[in-house]
């Protein structure tokens, strides 16, 4: 089975599938789906997969963790806009350093609204 069938199969069931979770596991999006919606909580098989995606490191951080997720921030850092969302819904503040660094350094518009946000 694909990580997209065995959330598929999940959903349909309503509840986790352990002997497919190595299977899902691989795949960022649906580790993300199948923590968020499945388990509804933080699920450590995923992470490692989810934290290699700028995009479902910060809404796993946002929705899963529900606050700062050092794993995903390496891949977070790497996109402006998931940087910014990062500052503004998770942390509500300063990137941690080496993200503050990058996201300066970016120079696009949405540095200049992270520079707003801080001051």
């Amino acid at each position: 089975m694909t990580p997209q069938e065995v959330y598929r199969k999940a959903c349909y069931l309503g509840k986790r599938i352990p002997e497919f979770e190595p299977t899902i596991s691989k795949d960022a999006q649906f580790s993300y789906f199948y923590a968020h919606y499945i388990i509804e909580g933080r699920w450590e098989l995923g992470e490692s997969a989810i934290s290699k995606n700028a995009k479902y490191s910060f809404w796993y951080a946002k929705n899963v963790i529900k606050g700062k997720w050092k794993l995903g921030e390496p891949a977070i850092s790497k996109n402006a806009r998931y940087s910014y969302w990062y500052a503004t819904d998770v942390i509500k503040g300063k990137l941690p350093d080496f993200m503050h660094n990058q996201m300066i350094l970016e120079n696009n518009e949405y540095t200049k609204e992270y520079v707003e946000l801080i001051k």
